[in-house]
């Protein structure tokens, strides 16, 4: 269950970006998942509020996910697709040369804070 360490570092994080920022208390935080990243969204969401409440800053945070979709590359025909309709074998060209460009990452888009 990689979602707790996410959660964890993503904590991690916010609390050093208050402290530099002078952040008294943060109210959202937008957060883009990749479709294929393997988080399971409803677990990273319990995982949220369980530690958030060990944070000061975060107390009264609300957790907003956006799904990056998945988009495979393919090398032999230069074409892009959808990952999880398709998987691996590309659908213009049925080369297996292809390989993940986005749909796997998840990053901090915004946060919504209050200042001292």
């Amino acid at each position: 269950m990689h979602e707790m360490g996410i959660i964890l570092n993503l904590a991690k994080t916010l609390d050093e970006t208050a402290e530099e920022q002078h952040i008294i208390n943060i109210g959202k935080v937008t957060l883009q998942v990749g479709e294929v990243s393997g988080i399971m969204t409803d677990l990273f969401v319990d995982c949220w509020n369980y530690f958030k409440v060990r944070h000061p800053v975060l107390k009264e945070s609300e957790l907003v996910l956006e799904t990056i979709p998945a988009v495979t590359y393919c090398s032999n025909c230069e074409k892009t697709y959808e990952t999880v309709k398709y998987g691996k074998e590309c659908p213009y060209c049925h080369s297996g040369e292809t390989w993940l460009v986005q749909g796997n990452e998840c990053v901090i888009k915004e946060i919504e804070a209050e200042t001292e």
